[in-house]
């Protein structure tokens, strides 16, 4: 039998490895009756993009419990694909197109800006695929889809037409978020909100035909130009006497009439808000109750338009401060006051957001809305852990129209066509022939692309060839598990669950695994302006991807961030160093063993104590690794594979065997030897969806048939559970820590032996009888001998355990001159600590000018040397009594 080579190094085969699967097509699915079917969708990423460790850890939680259900006998399919990305890859575009032809994108025209994106397509969409296939993903590539492919387009355009027929699409005036950087409309999800400093303009509206004033509040003066009514509480006594009173918009001099809603706050600020119905989607609403007036005053740049008189031509920041000079030079600013509060950023740019009137598309969400909360209530899908619930309640809950129409030409273009003749809207999943209305064959498409998150929603059924009645989508779908990070919860899981409920009947998945951020060390989000992002591939350049992957495992709980170590990743490499080491042993002594076959019913005849331990313990770990996976508990599960397979099978069962894979008994040879690789199998097994690389590398030594991609999931077998030798070999364990940690106190070197005499009855007597070549080989014991409590030597080292009582003879152990020498030394050591802190602790100068915790820590330093020198003193006196 071959050997594996010296070192362990992942170089060496993690690229040749994953060339086997994939030819092999050991990712391949397809429809099949007689399996179980599991299936993941990949959260598409973007072609813009490449492999962040956020990635990482969403592909690695991913390909774990695909890994664990193909090995389970699943019929698994992992969907990978891409995203087009609308408003990040346009950005993109533009950028090059700009740099290497200087020209925009409108000078080029639709036609061949789209080209050009195209191209930036298949120059950069395969890029995170390739750093994809190094992390391990074991996707079905053969089935690899794109947002904007033919089969996921058809599946949009029947969406959006299924959608508008059933009267859940309209085209209307709305208030909108809008980017003036990216140019186009936002959704509300696509809208981050956070706090800042800024102020609160207090200034004074003139009443018409009177010395009145009306004191009002806003934290943007320059809508005050697009004002077309202010509102007062109906109960408010003290502006009782206004309502229906005109006042007077300063600098375009619009008359305005005060009126009355409920929806003003009057014990917020001057309990007077202006209402600008065309700047603001509270205004909006209440515009729309009142039916006033819509003036914008701002374009699509944030420039300040016709309607904003002498203001025109500014940008929203310079009419802001022009505004407040002039309301100040005209005594109409009351005061300025600081004020946070919570303003909208474009989760893109970062630039503010603009609310705006404008003509868009909307879905309405009051049909769809109610079946996606029903879903969560009913338990028809489950969101793990479940504290999520609430966020994904109060979106729905508060949930507005969402705007589907996108300012871009990158995307899905909406299948809307106007006749040119009578301006009648045709919506179609084809090109109108002829005009319903006036029978023009006269039409024009929308310009208007779909927000991305409109083709993302379809994905765990577009990507199966929906609408089409495929054999892969009515075997797949549902799919079994989401696993996303908790910040796209609203931006895409309950997009996918009301589109999946709406569409299919059905929701999309039935369980959603959310993990957290990988955080720095700190705890900081990585970010490109931190400069603190650390990127996947080159933690597997340096360390293998094993190793990145179990960091990332073993950092992971549902839910909760995990912050990022080098250390701990050189851990997890140590880790798959200790298995590599451990195996290259185990198949060292295996080709020691000549051509003999190893006999699993002679070793099943002949297993020792510790043969049984160690398998009945593999058994259960293979218990608690299914059950936590199951789950999704897969930190822990990481956690129960590394404590077995580092302490128990390498630390102890290794070393347990060792005396007879030297020995000459060929018996007993076969049975270890059979144990060692039966367990090895076990561990690589279930180590596997952990650490895909490196377990296929040492299998692949076991001269097995099989790929272990492919072979059996171990399960907990009752006939492999030995309670008994369990409880033996803990006791046998415990015994040999603390003769261990006895020697160590005396600095007793492993090659002195000695004696170990015990005094006990019962379970523990037998316990150590069973296994007393155990102890001898892991307690440095010459033998072990029981005794009673007559017997007991007086000059001997006394061990207490559950139910027993050791002794080390002290004879055997020390020289006693030596040691009472090396502690004489030890005690001046301690004595001159002690005296070098009291010199510090009596000096003035230090007490006066060091901080009260460095003095504390002095103090504490001399009580720790006070503590060691009581006892180097104490064990002088006894050594001096022998």
């Amino acid at each position: 039998m071959a050997n594996l080579s010296t070192t362990y190094s992942p170089k060496d085969f993690e690229d040749r490895i994953y060339k086997m699967w994939e030819d092999g097509k050991y990712f391949s699915a397809k429809p099949d009756a007689t399996k179980e079917p599991f299936s993941i969708v990949l959260p598409p990423p973007n072609i813009t993009g490449q492999l962040h460790m956020g990635h990482a850890l969403d592909h690695t939680l991913q390909d774990i419990l695909i890994r664990q259900k193909r090995m389970d006998g699943y019929n698994t399919l992992w969907q990978p694909g891409t995203d087009h990305a609308s408003i990040a890859t346009e950005v993109k575009v533009v950028e090059r197109i700009r740099e290497q032809e200087g020209k925009s994108k409108e000078e080029l025209g639709r036609d061949e800006f789209l080209k050009r994106a195209w191209a930036w397509k298949e120059e950069f969409g395969g890029r995170i695929v390739d750093q994809m296939k190094k992390l391990g993903d074991s996707c079905d590539w053969e089935k690899e889809r794109f947002t904007m492919d033919e089969g996921c387009n058809k599946s949009v355009t029947e969406f959006f037409v299924k959608l508008y027929e059933d009267g859940n699409i309209y085209r209307g005036n709305r208030i909108i978020n809008w980017c003036i950087d990216c140019k186009t409309s936002l959704s509300d999800a696509e809208v981050d909100h956070g706090e800042v400093e800024g102020k609160f303009y207090h200034f004074y509206y003139p009443v018409k035909d009177s010395d009145e004033k009306l004191e009002v509040a806003t934290t943007r003066p320059e809508t005050i130009l697009g004002d077309t009514a202010v509102a007062v509480n109906p109960d408010d006594e003290r502006y009782s006497h206004l309502i229906g009173k005109t006042l007077i918009v300063p600098y375009v001099n619009r008359e305005i009439e005060v009126i009355a809603d409920s929806y003003v706050d009057m014990e917020f600020g001057t309990g007077v808000v202006k209402i600008t119905p065309a700047h603001d989607p509270n205004d909006f609403e209440i515009g729309q109750r009142h039916m006033l007036k819509q003036i914008i005053v701002m374009d699509e740049l944030g420039k300040m338009n016709e309607n904003a008189g002498k203001y025109e031509g500014m940008t929203r920041e310079e009419c802001r401060k022009a505004i407040i000079e002039d309301l100040e030079k005209d005594g109409l600013m009351a005061s300025i006051k600081d004020h946070v509060h919570n303003v909208g950023h474009c989760y893109r740019c970062n630039t503010v957001v603009e609310p705006r009137l404008s003509k868009q598309w909307f879905v309405r969400m009051e049909n769809l809305a109610r079946p996606a909360i029903d879903a969560l209530e009913n338990k028809d899908f489950e969101l793990i852990p479940d504290k999520f619930d609430k966020i994904y309640y109060n979106w729905l809950n508060n949930i507005r129209d969402w705007c589907i129409s996108r300012q871009l030409w990158w995307g899905h273009r909406i299948p809307a066509y106007y006749c040119q003749e009578c301006d009648e809207i045709v919506v179609s999943r084809k090109m109108p022939l002829i005009c319903p209305k006036c029978k023009s064959s006269h039409f024009v498409q929308d310009e208007d692309v779909l927000d991305t998150w409109f083709s993302s929603a379809l994905w765990p059924f577009s990507t199966l060839n929906w609408p089409e009645d495929s054999a892969m989508l009515r075997h797949f779908y549902p799919t079994s598990v989401l696993v996303t990070g908790y910040d796209i919860i609203f931006f895409w899981v309950i997009r996918m669950v009301f589109s999946g409920l709406y569409t299919m009947d059905e929701v999309p998945f039935k369980h959603v695994l959310i993990h957290g951020l990988v955080r720095d060390s700190q705890g900081r989000k990585m970010s490109k302006s931190l400069g603190n992002g650390i990127d996947p591939l080159e933690v597997i350049e340096e360390y293998g991807a094993d190793a990145l992957r179990f960091t990332l495992a073993t950092g992971n709980s549902p839910g909760n961030d995990m912050r990022f170590y080098v250390e701990r990743v050189e851990a997890s490499r140590n880790f798959a160093n200790k298995i590599w080491n451990a195996s290259r042993f185990i198949f060292m002594n295996l080709e020691s063993f000549g051509d003999k076959e190893i006999s699993k019913e002679r070793a099943m005849n002949n297993l020792e104590l510790s043969d049984k331990w160690i398998i009945s313990k593999a058994n259960k770990v293979a218990r608690d690794v299914t059950e936590n996976i199951d789950k999704f508990e897969l930190g822990l599960a990481a956690e129960k594979i590394y404590d077995f397979a580092w302490s128990q099978f390498c630390d102890w069962y290794i070393e347990m065997v060792k005396p007879r894979l030297y020995g000459d008994d060929e018996e007993a040879k076969n049975a270890a030897l059979y144990t060692l690789t039966y367990v090895l199998e076990k561990i690589l097994k279930l180590l596997h969806p952990f650490m895909p690389f490196i377990t296929e590398e040492i299998y692949s030594y076991l001269g097995k048939e099989e790929k272990i991609i492919v072979v059996q999931w171990p399960h907990y077998d009752e006939n492999e559970n030995y309670e008994k030798e369990e409880h033996q070999m803990e006791i046998v364990m415990e015994a040999v820590r603390l003769i261990r940690n006895s020697r160590s106190e005396m600095n007793v070197p492993p090659s002195k032996k000695a004696t170990v005499m015990v005094v006990s009855d019962g379970e523990v007597r037998e316990a150590i009888q069973v296994a007393k070549i155990y102890i001898k080989t892991l307690a440095s014991a010459s033998d072990v001998e029981f005794i009673n409590e007559a017997s007991i030597p007086e000059d001997a080292v006394s061990i207490v355990m559950d139910g027993a009582k050791l002794f080390l003879p002290l004879a055997e152990l020390i020289d006693f001159e030596k040691e009472i020498e090396r502690l004489e030394k030890e005690k001046s050591k301690q004595e001159g600590e002690i005296k070098r802190a009291i010199g510090k602790l009596n000096n003035q100068g230090f007490l006066a000018k060091a901080p009260q915790s460095l003095v504390d820590e002095e103090t504490a330093k001399k009580e720790k040397h006070e503590e060691m020198l009581a006892s180097v003193n104490e064990r002088i006196m006894q050594l001096k009594k022998k």
